[in-house]
């Protein structure tokens, strides 16, 4: 059974930065593509970035150019680099394992989340 574990939220002000990590465990993850999503209150949970086993990243428009996805797969982690923050970016920051052979989805994991919040 699979297992995420995210760390690194906090509360920020506005233009400043953190970094949230995504450790997996029980999983091929070398394999697996891996994204960040975040989910404000009232709000339907929201993409933010996604990094595929062959290390290819795609942001969302709403935050490209301020956040960036990274992988080590030596440590089966996930990072998420926040620039710029603003107060929009305020949510719980939940990352997300999928790995799929031949078209198929193999597994499906969610973590429990990190809290952001940007506010002066």
């Amino acid at each position: 059974q699979g297992q995420l574990v995210e760390s690194g939220g906090g509360l920020v002000q506005p233009g400043g930065s953190l970094r949230l990590s995504c450790v997996a465990s029980g999983v091929i993850f070398s394999a697996a593509d891996i994204a960040w999503y975040r989910q404000a209150p009232g709000k339907e949970r929201e993409f933010v970035a996604t990094i595929t086993a062959s290390n290819l990243a795609r942001h969302a428009n709403s935050v490209k150019g301020r956040f960036t996805i990274s992988r080590d797969n030596a440590k089966n982690t996930v990072y998420l680099q926040m620039d710029s923050l603003q107060r929009e970016d305020t949510g719980v920051y939940l990352c997300n394992l999928q790995r799929r052979s031949n078209g198929a989805l193999l597994y499906d994991y969610w973590g429990q989340g990190t809290q952001v919040t940007v506010s002066s």
